[in-house]
């Protein structure tokens, strides 16, 4: 009977232990861009305070895709599977803490791309209709909730970390404003 219960407490122990191991590397997953997918592109500060430029885009051309990589962006617009999307900055507040803004007035600087059928989108939101509370990591302030993509393509201005990989969004990460 002893033995039995000994072996039972090491089948608990290895199994809470391989639940905890596979809770850690979707967790790590999450925060390092599910890279399997697609190339570990080198993202920019979520708070950064300059728009990024794409110096091969030519906007002249109408708007298309953005060269690969991650921007600091917002969707502004989804019509059917495509999105339009623009960077974005930090501006710092004088009564809060901040907010986020876009190209000024005029400003062409925008993309569309179509979004990947299988996008990972890790919202800071939750993944109801009614956003729920925070689903964010607490040490980036990026979202860390990994929703279906019919959730993302209801939801458009909130400030995000997008990439693009062969001209198509293969993930959006969202980035938690107070």
């Amino acid at each position: 009977m002893r033995g039995l219960l000994a072996a039972g407490a090491a089948v608990v122990v290895a199994l809470s232990s391989g639940v905890a191991a596979h809770a850690a590397s979707a967790a790590a997953g999450a925060s390092s861009g599910y890279a399997a997918a697609f190339p570990n592109f080198k993202a920019p500060k979520p708070f950064g305070t300059t728009l990024q430029s794409d110096p091969k885009h030519d906007f002249t051309k109408g708007i298309h895709s953005r060269h690969d990589g991650i921007l600091r962006g917002r969707i502004t617009l989804i019509r059917g599977d495509v999105a339009e999307y623009q960077p974005i900055k930090w501006k710092k507040g004088t009564e809060t803490e901040g907010y986020f803004v876009g190209p000024p007035e005029g400003d062409v600087m925008a993309y569309a791309s179509p979004v990947a059928k299988d996008v990972v989108y890790l919202s800071a939101f939750g993944c109801g209709e009614s956003e729920g509370g925070m689903t964010i990591n607490r040490d980036t302030g990026l979202g860390s909730k990994r929703c279906a993509r019919s959730v993302l393509m209801k939801r458009e201005g909130k400030p995000a970390l997008i990439t693009v990989y062969k001209g198509k969004i293969v993930q959006v990460q969202e980035i938690w404003t107070p």
